[in-house]
Parts: C-alpha cells; sequence; structure tokens
C-alpha cells in the first residue's frame, strides 16, 4: 500500500473503533452529537470539502455530493450511527477503488519503466552523461551492462545479450553484434556497446510506445462512454427523486422524518461508485494486463472491437513467413548467364529496403559495377530503370513483363519469381523463397478457438506459392496476384460479407500496410519493433513478431468486456431492487450502505481479474 492509502486505513480502523464507543456508552443531548460527530469527522472531511468545492464551482452532482447530503442528512435528523456508517463504508470503498487503480498502473508503470533516465554520450574519447533528448542522430553513446539502451541506433563495436522483455513480453534475451540494430527500452545485459544512434528521442521507439500507452484512455469503449452519458443524467435525476421522495408524500401525511429518512437513504443507494470506477477500471485493466503480453492496444474502443471479431485477414510476408527471402535458385535465357541476370538484378534492387531486394543484392557480389540514371517503382510490379549507357532494365514480377510487352515463359515454382529483361529482352529470372513462421500455424487455430470464423490471406505473390502457404497453414481463403490496391478492394467485399456488429481485423508489416490497415475495423501491425509505421497505422501493436499473440489480444479483449457488462448489470440490478425498497420504506440506511459500497468493493474486485492474463490469456477458453 502507499502511504496515502496507509494513512486512509488508520483513519477507517480508528473511525470504526470510536463509531463502536459511541455505541456502547450510553450518552444523550449534546454529549451523545459529540460522540458521533468526532468519528463522522475523521471519516469524512475530505468527503465534505470535495461537495463543498464542487457546488462551489458548480459541479454539484457527483458521488461525493451524494455521499455528504445523505450522510449530513441522517446527522440531522437524529441517525448519528447511520451517518457515520455512510462515511465509514465510503471510506472503505474509495481505499478498494485507490488500491485497485494503484495495482492496475502498476502494468503500465511497469512498461513506463522502459524510460531511459541518461544516454552516456562520447566525445572525443570523453563520456558525458546527457538526457537522451540531448543526443543527435549520429552520436555515439556508450551502453554498459546493466543499463536501459536509450536511444534506436546500430552497434559499431561490441557484442552483448540484450533483453527486450519490456517491449515483447519474452524473456529470452537477443545477441547483437557490431552492425545490427538496437531498440530503445530494452536492457542491455553483458557487454559493453557503442551505439551510432539513428533517431533522436522523440522518433524513437520507446518514446512512441509510451505516448501511444499514456494516450491510450482517452479512447475509450462504447461501454465507457455510455456510464459517463449514464453518469451525467443519472446523478441529478435521482436527486431530484429523493427530494419529491422527501417531501410530496409528507405534504400528505405531515411524516416528515420518515420520508427524509426514506430520502436520504435513497440518495445513498444511488450513488453511481459501482459503475463510475469498475468499467473504466477493466478497460484500464485490460490495456495494462495486454501490454504485460507485448500487446500495445490504444484505447478501449480498439479492445471493443476485437472482443467483436469474426475475420482476420493477414498479409503473407513478414506476418505469417518470416520475411528473411533467400535465393534458391536462377534461371537465364540461353544467350547469357546466371552471373548477368543477377547482377542487373542487383543493381536495379540496390535503392530499396525491401527484403526480396535485400536478399537478391546479399546473393549478388557484383552490382555496383554501374550507376543508374533513373529509377521508378511500379507498385505492385518491379522497378524500371535507366543506366548510364541508355539501357532500360526492367526487374519485377510477371505483371510488370506483361505491362512493358517483354515475351518470357513464366516459370512454374514456389516461391517468389523475379524477372529480368534489358532494353526488352528478356533475360532470365530469381527465384526467392520465404519460410512460414514456426508459430503461424498453432496462431491459425488458436484464433479458431477464440471463435475467428474466417481466416483469410492475401498476397501479391502468384497462386502456386499463396496456395501452398494457405494449405499448409489451413487458411479458408487465400487471395493472390494483389497489387495494394487489390488488397484494399478484397478487404472492403470481406468487410460488406462480414456479419451485422461483428468486425474484421487485417494482420500486416505496418509498412507497405497502411491502407489496407487503416481500412480494416481493426489494423494490427506485427513486426512492430523498430517500425514506426507500425505503431503509427494500426490499432493494435505487437511487440514482436509472433502471430500467435493476436489470438490473446482477442482473449484478453473478451475477457474485458464480460468483467466490464457483468459490473453493469449487476450494479444496475442490486440498486434498482434496492432503489424501489428503499423508496417504500421496506430497507433503512444500512442495507442502502451495501447496496453502494457493497455492490462496489463486488465489482471493484471482479473488474481486478482481468489483470491477471499470466494466468488465462494462453488459455484456449476465451
Amino acid at each position: 500500500m502507499t502511504r496515502s492509502q496507509k494513512i486512509k486505513l488508520v483513519r477507517i480502523l480508528v473511525g470504526a473503533a470510536l463509531l463502536i464507543a459511541a455505541c456502547l456508552i450510553l450518552a444523550e443531548g449534546w454529549l451523545k452529537i459529540g460522540l458521533f460527530l468526532i468519528p463522522y469527522l475523521i471519516l469524512g472531511y475530505d468527503t465534505l470539502w470535495k461537495a463543498l468545492r464542487g457546488c462551489l464551482r458548480g459541479q454539484i452532482f457527483d458521488e461525493d455530493f451524494l455521499m455528504a447530503a445523505a450522510s449530513a442528512g441522517a446527522f440531522i435528523i437524529g441517525e448519528y450511527p447511520e451517518a457515520v456508517a455512510v462515511m465509514l463504508f465510503n471510506q472503505i470503498g474509495v481505499l478498494f477503488e485507490q488500491y485497485a487503480v494503484g495495482k492496475s498502473r502498476k502494468s503500465i508503470a511497469a512498461l513506463m519503466d522502459i524510460r531511459p533516465d541518461y544516454a552516456n554520450l562520447e566525445k572525443d574519447g570523453v563520456l558525458t552523461e546527457v538526457f537522451p533528448d540531448e543526443v543527435a542522430v549520429g552520436d555515439i553513446i556508450v551502453v554498459k551492462p546493466g543499463e536501459k539502451i536509450p536511444l534506436d541506433g546500430i552497434v559499431e563495436e561490441g557484442e552483448t545479450s540484450v533483453d527486450t522483455a519490456a517491449l515483447t513480453g519474452e524473456s529470452v534475451p537477443r545477441t547483437r553484434r557490431a552492425g545490427e540494430e538496437v531498440i530503445s527500452g530494452s536492457v542491455n545485459l553483458t557487454g559493453l556497446i557503442r551505439v551510432r544512434v539513428t533517431k533522436i528521442f522523440e522518433e524513437s521507439t520507446v518514446s512512441r510506445i509510451l505516448e501511444l500507452v499514456e494516450n491510450a484512455s482517452a479512447k475509450k469503449a462504447k461501454a465507457e462512454n455510455f456510464i459517463s452519458r449514464f453518469s451525467r443524467f443519472y446523478t441529478p435525476s435521482v436527486v431530484a427523486a429523493a427530494v419529491l421522495l422527501a417531501v410530496i408524500p409528507s405534504l400528505f401525511d405531515g411524516n416528515w422524518s420518515d420520508w427524509i429518512y426514506r430520502a436520504l437513504t435513497f440518495l445513498v443507494i444511488s450513488c453511481p461508485c459501482a459503475l463510475v470506477i469498475s468499467v473504466p477500471l477493466s478497460f484500464f485493466g485490460g490495456i495494462g494486463g495486454a501490454s504485460k503480453c507485448g500487446i500495445l492496444i490504444k484505447g478501449g474502443n480498439y479492445m471493443e472491437a476485437l472482443s467483436r471479431c469474426e475475420t482476420v485477414v493477414f498479409d503473407k510476408t513478414g506476418t505469417l513467413t518470416k520475411g528473411t527471402f533467400s535465393v534458391t535458385r536462377v534461371h537465364a535465357e540461353p544467350h547469357t548467364d546466371e552471373k548477368t541476370v543477377l547482377s542487373l538484378a542487383a543493381l536495379a534492387e540496390r535503392s530499396s529496403n525491401h527484403p526480396i531486394a535485400r536478399s537478391i543484392c546479399a546473393h549478388s557480389a557484383d552490382h555496383a559495377h554501374e550507376a543508374l540514371l533513373d529509377v521508378t517503382e511500379i507498385s505492385g510490379k518491379g522497378i524500371l530503370a535507366h543506366t548510364q549507357s541508355g539501357e532500360v532494365l526492367l526487374v519485377g514480377g510477371a505483371k510488370l513483363m506483361r505491362g512493358e510487352n517483354i515475351a518470357f515463359e513464366p516459370l512454374d515454382e514456389i516461391g517468389t519469381v523475379v524477372y529480368v529483361a534489358l532494353n526488352g529482352i528478356y533475360l532470365g529470372a530469381i527465384v526467392i523463397s520465404d519460410q512460414i513462421k514456426e508459430t503461424a500455424a498453432q496462431a491459425v487455430r488458436d484464433l479458431r478457438e477464440t471463435g475467428i470464423r474466417k481466416i483469410v490471406m492475401l498476397t501479391g505473390d502468384g497462386k502456386k506459392v499463396g496456395q501452398s502457404i494457405a494449405d499448409t497453414l489451413g487458411m479458408d481463403e487465400v487471395y493472390t496476384d494483389l497489387l495494394p490496391a487489390d488488397k484494399v478492394s478484397h478487404t472492403e467485399t470481406l468487410l460488406q460479407a462480414k456479419n451485422p456488429g461483428k468486425t474484421l481485423a487485417f494482420v500486416g508489416d505496418g509498412v507497405n500496410d497502411a491502407p489496407v490497415l487503416s481500412r480494416a475495423d481493426i489494423g494490427i501491425s506485427m513486426g512492430a519493433i523498430g517500425s514506426d509505421a507500425a505503431i503509427e497505422a494500426s490499432d493494435v501493436v505487437l511487440m514482436d513478431d509472433d502471430p500467435k499473440k493476436i489470438a490473446i489480444a482477442i482473449r484478453i479483449s473478451k475477457r474485458t468486456l464480460r468483467i466490464a457488462y457483468q459490473n453493469i448489470v449487476f450494479a444496475l440490478g442490486v440498486k434498482g431492487i434496492v432503489l424501489l425498497l428503499g423508496a417504500l420504506g421496506l430497507v433503512g440506511m444500512w442495507v442502502a450502505v451495501f447496496a453502494d459500497v457493497g455492490v462496489s468493493v463486488i465489482a471493484i474486485l471482479n473488474a481486478m481479474r482481468v489483470l491477471d492474463v499470466k494466468k488465462w490469456a494462453t488459455s484456449t477458453r476465451s
């Protein structure tokens, strides 16, 4: 418990002891009032002050006003034990609320712990400890064993193991050597490394993640918005109803004290604490729990959409496959040779960061002999380039060859086929293969267990490659030979085919799939470590490239929504029944206290169940 929570607990214990003592002492008159007034003020001074301050600011109708009005009214009409009990149990409810919110914040605070405090800037052989935002791109920083890596960069010197658990939820360290990338927010475990900074702090992975999490609470689910709207109208309505309950019947029978007592009981019962606290707490806890698993959900609205997901659409490369391509075959026409085909393809692809381009360049050691004057990338088809000697080079898929009227013989191979033509003459082709991720098949099975009705794959690869992967993974549908615009079109068709009230999620690498990610009901980015585009374009970010976490995110979302709606139904049901009984005079203030504080405590404890994601997120039950 925090210091303030411990102080509140002491107040509750002292107040309860004084209340019991006041009940046991047979005093009358002012002495009796004094004996009950002391615990009343000890327990309720902050509630009374908040209610008064709210009235002065024009913010009258809130939980503090209801508690203050009900308890003060009970005290005025001589129901001293009930007045003190209202404040006592109100404080107990507030303590439970603070503890629950604090516990849910710990999961967010654990993620916030990735924020670096300093960076060791190296200049002229001298190390200076500076704030991370003082480091510029290109600077060299030194990260010692045990320190957080403060900025994104490339290892210039040294070798180490890096702990990315705070980012990905995975505890297995990753080895990083010279020339490899390291991500801010991870922890250097073993060796000293020198890192050349590639992004300023404001654009680093850790800054974007922290901004995402801090802003998540602003994007509320329908259930949260319902409670916010409900409270604005509900509280003034019950205050008006309590006034009418006190005045109108009294005008007929003259029994003012009885009807005022019923009205005060009505006020205590009607306090919306259980709803106002437990429902947002459920979503806050769900978002925090997901972050423990390396899943960043940008708001309660996206969590609600995930819980209603029935269709999942996958991009192939980098999502279901590793995205680490390798050249498996080079085909050359009789009038040329394999080396020429490879070197020309590498010449065209050397300025591209696409995984296929990198694999071609890595396989060819001879591709820098000539510079290109002009390079045009034709979306979804390939590259058209002009060399310094005036030659026209085409490197891309079959659609590019057909579009440029190149006579060629398509290769019937499993893999991505890149065709090469020079000055309108077909030279040959390169076959590049990608590997399916080890967890992809399990991810598809897990999604079916969560209730996903349809799983679809979209790919720009040929039919043979796409169908082979789809059959291996057990996809329901696969669409091949797609341009980026075709993927959007197919997604539109799938959106129209889904059932009313259900949602569609698109899973991509966050770099080339931005149009589809934004068009789908939920955009999920894979392989998000170090990818700014992934964090910006999607609604849900998986901090590693494990597709199994999609099912975990859906389970977390369903459980969160289920708990939130349980609390809404439970709180409204109990309060509705007890409000009616209180208005009829069948229950008194003590039952009213249970209907308020008891229901709040039960709802809060129920909401806290969503935090234990590690115990159930990998379960087959959703």
